[in-house]
């Protein structure tokens, strides 16, 4: 039996991505598939889906990044302060050094007691929150993770982190897929209520509250950071975090599933979160409309039109200087940066019309520096 895919994308699914997703329709005891604006192609499970189950747990379906998602809060500064190129290369410098890119000094990395606290099913994943775990905690990592300074509508600044579990998630898929049974579809699969499911579960916690914190620390960091070199405050009430690779417990319909999102935030009756664009163009923080044909879900960005490898042959480090214009980024990266250009993204304004009946618009900002490790 094959699942009801849903989907609410801008453009013709290709070839490749249909047939991704017709393989995850396939799979035994998947009941539905909802596929966002930003779907794209991706090792065995595409970005940009959402899958119910109702007895299984896919690994896949959650991804290796396992909690990665954003974190933002508002200042009650100007933007315009950052017209300042001065001050603007100095937010640049000192981001650099309170938030690594991606390794700690192993004498300042520590891991906060929570998290030490926080059981794993087993000795290796144990060895690997003491050493990369450790060193990683509050780094940014590479690849679309960045740290943005954005402009509303109002003129005001935020600050937005998105990052995710680092090295932690995927050696939790790694370790929980190798020792799971394989569907005939081709996908790793653990019963929920089984043994090695209930320890996956409890694995992916820790894994999406390592990734919550790490965010928080860093946040904190770049806040502290603009605090003292713009001289102004941050408004607490106004943070915002919210996740895009997970699986929970969900009653959609009058029946309870296990809702897999990978790349797709949770977007129930009022719930919050954020839709970046890519280094060049806007995000948007927006409220759920709780649609139960989209399994409660929305974008988690743009979403990919090419391949990393095939955005560092097709966009050259002036493209990307000219797509990135009026945006501060540190230009002796220009050439690392290619890959996430804003022609390398699917354009965002299609993708938010694509998911009118998923979310409301509550903010709409711009970009004004942009701090990434690639």
């Amino acid at each position: 039996m094959t699942a009801r895919i849903e989907a609410w994308l801008p453009e013709p699914a290709s070839r490749e991505l249909e047939a991704g997703l017709a393989r995850l329709a396939r799979t035994e005891d998947v009941v539905q598939v909802a596929v966002m604006p930003d779907a794209h192609v991706s090792e065995d499970v595409c970005v940009g889906t959402v899958t119910a189950t109702r007895r299984r747990i896919l690994p896949a379906a959650v991804g290796g990044d396992i909690g990665c998602g954003m974190a933002t809060v508002r200042f009650d500064g100007h933007a315009e302060l950052l017209a300042d190129g001065a001050l603007a290369a100095r937010v640049l410098t000192g981001l650099r050094r309170v938030i690594p890119p991606v390794l700690r000094a192993s004498a300042e990395a520590r891991l906060p007691e929570e998290l030490s606290r926080l059981p794993l099913s087993a000795p290796l994943l144990e060895a690997h929150r003491r050493r990369d775990g450790r060193l990683e905690f509050a780094t940014l990592g590479r690849g679309n993770h960045f740290l943005e300074l954005q402009r509303d509508e109002e003129g005001a600044l935020w600050v937005l982190v998105h990052s995710g579990s680092r090295a932690m998630g995927p050696a939790i898929r790694h370790h929980h897929e190798a020792r799971a049974a394989r569907d005939p579809a081709g996908l790793a699969y653990l019963e929920a209520d089984g043994e090695g499911g209930l320890a996956y579960l409890a694995d992916v916690a820790f894994a999406a509250e390592y990734a919550r914190l790490s965010r928080g620390r860093m946040l904190e960091a770049a806040a502290a950071l603009v605090e003292e070199t713009l001289g102004i405050a941050r408004d607490p009430p106004s943070f915002l975090d919210c996740d895009h690779n997970h699986v929970r417990r969900e009653a959609h319909r009058g029946e309870l599933f296990w809702v897999h999102r990978k790349g797709a935030m949770r977007a129930g009756p009022g719930d919050r979160g954020v839709v970046p664009g890519s280094m060049g163009s806007p995000s948007f923080h927006v409220e759920g409309r709780g649609l139960d044909a989209a399994l409660w879900s929305s974008a988690h960005g743009a979403g990919r039109v090419m391949s990393r490898s095939e955005a560092r042959r097709r966009i050259s480090t002036r493209a990307l200087e000219r797509e990135a214009s009026g945006v501060w980024f540190d230009h002796r990266m220009a050439d690392r940066l290619r890959e996430e250009a804003p022609s390398a993204y699917k354009e965002i304004g299609a993708v938010m019309r694509a998911q009118r009946d998923l979310v409301k618009v509550v903010r709409r900002l711009s970009p004004v520096l942009s701090y990434k490790a690639s």
